[in-house]
Parts: C-alpha cells; sequence; structure tokens
C-alpha cells in the first residue's frame, strides 16, 4: 500500500503545458508557463502522430524553455503541446532487476517482460552523501585480475579510473572485472556503445553467471545527447538502490568521456561558450557530481566505482582524463606500446596508482610488490640501452636482475579473458618470480 499510495503522490494534480514556437537543430522552444519549468524538469511533445517525445528543459531564452529530446524529432511541428511532467525524474529499482538489461530511461530492452517497480523512488541526478557522514573504504576488493591486485589493490568503496587510447583493450579489462570481481552486484552503464558491442559485451564477456548479478544500463551512440548523459545518471542511480540494501556494489562505466562528450554537446545547443577542446563549463561542473556519488554510504553498503576514460589521441593530459584524474582515487593506465607488443591487459603498473596503496596491501607481501616494482623501473629505466645492445652484462647487478626477471614479470602482468587469479595466488606468484621459482601454472 506504501508503495501505491507513492506512484498516487507521483501523478500531476493538474495538466500544465506550452506550445513549441520553433525546432532549431536539437533545440526546442516552447512558450507558455514558463514560471511552472525548471531547469531539469519534463515535458512531453505531442505530436497526434505517435506517442508523445519526452524532453528536458535545459535553459531559457528570453521568454521561452529551451528544451531537448530524448528521442528524435520526427513529426514536431509549430503549435505542437509541450506538456509539463512535475513528477518525473525518478526511478524505483528493485532487487528484480538483477539480471535484465534496460535502457536509459529504466525500460526493459531485453525482451523478458515488464520490469517490477521498487518501493521507493530514487532520482537520476541525486547528490552524494554528506562528506562527514560517509564511512572509510572497506577492506581490498578481489578484482580477479593480477596486475591490479597485487600492484594496484582496490578497496571496497574505491573509485578508479581506467584511462587508455582506443583499441588498447579497455573494454576486454571491464569485462573481466565484471565476470571475477567479488562484489555483490555489479551495475553496469554503456554510455555511447557502439551496438554492435552489445551482444557480444553479454554473451561472451559478461556471460550468463555474470549478468545474473548485474544490472545493465544500455545507451547506444547513436541515441540524442540526453540518453546518453541520462545511462550515466541511471548508472549511479541504480547502484544507490543497491548500496541502500547495505550491499557492497561495483559500478563499471564505459566511458566517462562520452558522459562528457554528451554534456558538451547539450551546454553547445544551449548557448554555453566553449572552453578547453570544445568542452563546456558545465561538463567540469557535472564529472565530479556524478563521479563523487560512488564510494563509501553512510551505513555498511559501498560503491566502487570503476569509469573508463578514453582519452584523445593516446594523449593523457587531455581535458577530460585530466580532470577525472583529480576526482578519482586512483588511475589505471593502459599503453598502446604495451599492447602492440603483445601484453594484455596493457596496463602500465609504473604510470598508474592506486590512493589506497601501500595501506591495502597484505603487509606480509609489501616488500615483494616494492621490490618487483623497482625491477620494473630499472628496466624501463635502461630499455633502449638493451634493446640496441649497449648495455653489457655484468655491469651493473640492479640491471642484470632487472634483464633476468623482465621475462618473468611480463607473464606474470600478462592475463587471458578467461583467466581469474585471486589476490593470495597472486601474491605468491610473485613472490616465486622475485626468488627465482617458475611460477604455478594458474
Amino acid at each position: 500500500m506504501k508503495a501505491l499510495a507513492e506512484q498516487i503522490s507521483d501523478l500531476d494534480s493538474a495538466e500544465i503545458y506550452g506550445r513549441v514556437v520553433s525546432v532549431r537543430g536539437l533545440m526546442v522552444e516552447v512558450a507558455g508557463p514558463i514560471h511552472a519549468m525548471s531547469v531539469g524538469a519534463r515535458m512531453a511533445l505531442e505530436t497526434g502522430d505517435g506517442p508523445p517525445i519526452p524532453c528536458e528543459v535545459v535553459g531559457f531564452s528570453g521568454g521561452r524553455a529551451l528544451a531537448m529530446p530524448y528521442a528524435a524529432l520526427d513529426g514536431v511541428r509549430r503549435g505542437c503541446r509541450a506538456v509539463v511532467a512535475t513528477g518525473a525524474g525518478m526511478v524505483r529499482p528493485s532487487e528484480r532487476w538483477l539480471g535484465r538489461v534496460v535502457n536509459a530511461m529504466g525500460e526493459p530492452i531485453d525482451g523478458l517482460g515488464p520490469l517490477p517497480s521498487g518501493p521507493s523512488p530514487y532520482p537520476f541526478r541525486s547528490s552524494p552523501p554528506p562528506a562527514h557522514a560517509r564511512m572509510r573504504v572497506g577492506n581490498p576488493l578481489d578484482l580477479g585480475v593480477r596486475a591490479l591486485n597485487t600492484f594496484l589493490t582496490v578497496c571496497r568503496g574505491q573509485r578508479m579510473g581506467i584511462f587508455s587510447g582506443s583499441g588498447v583493450g579497455k573494454s576486454v579489462l571491464l569485462s573481466m572485472l565484471a565476470r571475477n570481481v567479488s562484489a555483490d552486484i555489479s551495475v553496469i552503464g554503456l554510455v555511447g556503445e557502439r551496438g554492435r558491442e552489445v551482444q557480444e559485451f553479454l554473451q561472451d564477456d559478461l556471460g550468463p553467471a555474470g549478468l545474473a548479478r548485474s544490472v545493465v544500463v544500455v545507451s547506444t551512440s547513436d541515441e540524442p545527447a540526453l540518453m546518453r548523459r541520462q545511462a550515466a545518471y541511471l548508472t549511479l542511480a541504480v547502484a544507490e538502490y543497491f548500496r541502500d540494501l547495505n550491499k557492497d556494489v561495483l559500478v563499471l562505466m564505459d566511458s566517462v568521456t562520452r558522459f562528457a562528450m554528451a554534456q558538451r554537446e547539450i551546454g553547445l545547443s544551449a548557448g554555453e561558450p566553449p572552453t578547453a577542446k570544445g568542452y563546456t563549463p558545465t561538463v567540469f561542473t557535472e564529472l565530479p557530481r556524478l563521479l563523487e556519488r560512488a564510494g563509501p554510504g553512510t551505513e555498511q553498503g559501498t560503491i566502487t566505482g570503476i569509469f573508463s576514460v578514453l582519452v584523445d589521441g593516446d594523449d593523457h593530459n587531455e581535458p577530460v582524463a585530466d580532470a577525472v584524474r583529480g576526482i578519482l582515487d586512483g588511475h589505471i593506465v593502459m599503453e598502446r606500446a604495451i599492447a602492440e607488443r603483445g601484453r594484455y591487459p596493457a596496463i602500465n603498473v609504473l604510470k598508474s596508482i592506486s590512493r589506497t596503496m601501500p595501506r591495502a596491501a597484505d603487509p606480509a607481501f609489501l616488500p615483494a610488490i616494492n621490490r618487483a616494482k623497482q625491477v620494473m623501473a630499472t628496466y624501463s629505466d635502461m630499455e633502449e640501452l638493451i634493446r640496441l645492445g649497449a648495455y653489457r652484462l655484468g655491469s651493473s647487478a640492479e640491471v642484470d636482475e632487472a634483464i633476468t626477471l623482465h621475462k618473468p614479470l611480463e607473464a606474470f602482468l600478462s592475463q587471458l579473458k578467461e583467466e581469474s587469479t585471486s589476490m593470495a595466488e597472486g601474491y605468491q606468484r610473485l613472490e616465486q618470480i622475485l626468488q627465482g621459482a617458475q611460477p604455478e601454472a594458474a
């Protein structure tokens, strides 16, 4: 009865509407009672030829409201009614959403029937918990990937970014995390993804077992900018619901860059001035508002966030990457040069960092981790001389050790997509390598 009463309260008591007066590109100008419209308010354009077209108010110009659509504007003409929906902007997740695939509006797109509504509404755009009331990050989270578990240990409630150019293996790494992570529930947001890859991700990468404990939010690249942005908001809203049930939730979002691009498209259409690389000021306002929603809650539930960042032209200092790196609790750098020599996942351990290290690592194995990083750093410094044949063995004991351990460490960092290694197994294999023993088969 409580859920029914809340749904009844969401209904509008009166219908407020304006009229479409012009359409410029993707921007719809609406005249009417603009006092009843606000930025972020929803409205529906009634074309008479089909279902209403949902829109969102993104600004005002003179005495008119500026709205952008969530769907194509086919059939919209001057004089169409624009009905203001005051009760919109909410979603009602439920535990029965597990195993389902939804669009950015929370509607099922997997052909498995309607989605049951949960008892309480969650706003698409909510504020993160107060900083003073949040719990601290929890215990280390087993991700199933050796390179991350050992050198870049992630704690429950931590937020990490995967920084990578196109075609370097970012999506494959995300699929490994989705399948192998020890979290209770995964919420996966595919923002601006290629439509061809969605089914491949669901069937091959995630698999039936991974999908059974996941909720997948999909917005493909052909959808309007508002839908792509909305997919990111819905991903965090669903994660917040499960966090409030005191679950350990893993959020995987691919990618934050496409969210920023969608926000840039919205801002430019609304008349915002472009700044760095055309990104509008609201992009750098919305990024922390989105990313800060992940993290520990005020009780036992946590949201561990893994956000991919598509670096433009392999420039890891481009505006979005630079902004996101300062917000998150660590970054995983993937390099094209590593991928080109056939080592996957192509993670550069030396350029990556987890801000919970070294506290998150097992104290018994911390000396082994530090030594391995020193060995890799030594080889990286001398790599060019070694490849040219300019280094003579015996000149330096440290360099000789780095040359000896280079191939075993590269094999340790390499991992097949179907392979999974626990944290304890990773520590043991690393210690065996440093002791000169042959690592056990995974």
